[in-house]
């Protein structure tokens, strides 16, 4: 059994809400729930969250999709390359949850449990 977790990060690194997800399943699945009700000016993902409905969601809000396109993509659209560069942010943030062992190997038997412990780790991530 896989989870994977998807998550919403701030300009500082810090965790705003998360997802999870099985394992098998597709990230762009969680990027729905995850940005229902919260507002931002930008949305920076990598290759897998580039989709058509993502970027009119995105557009629609006001907010610039700093995505790079597919390389399968009919139509190549531009993003900011220097502001990608800021994507980091998030990698950082699964590297210091990834430092708590009961998450990087999923101890945690049910999802409430494991949803429960992500929580009290970006709480002690938080206060450092």
């Amino acid at each position: 059994m896989t989870t994977k977790i998807i998550a919403l990060v701030d300009a500082l690194g810090n965790l705003v809400r998360f997802v999870l997800r099985p394992g098998q399943a597709h990230d762009l699945q969680g990027v729905k729930p995850l940005i229902e009700g919260v507002s931002f000016g930008a949305f920076l993902g990598d290759k897998a969250f580039d989709a058509n409905w993502l970027r009119e969601e995105l557009e629609n809000r006001g907010a610039l999709a700093i995505i790079p396109p597919k390389s399968n993509r009919k139509i190549q659209y531009d993003y900011d390359e220097a502001a990608y560069c800021w994507r980091h942010l998030v990698e950082n943030y699964f590297a210091k949850i990834k430092e708590f062992r009961g998450i990087a190997t999923r101890y945690d038997k049910t999802d409430s449990s494991y949803t429960a412990n992500l929580n009290l780790v970006a709480a002690l991530i938080a206060t450092r």
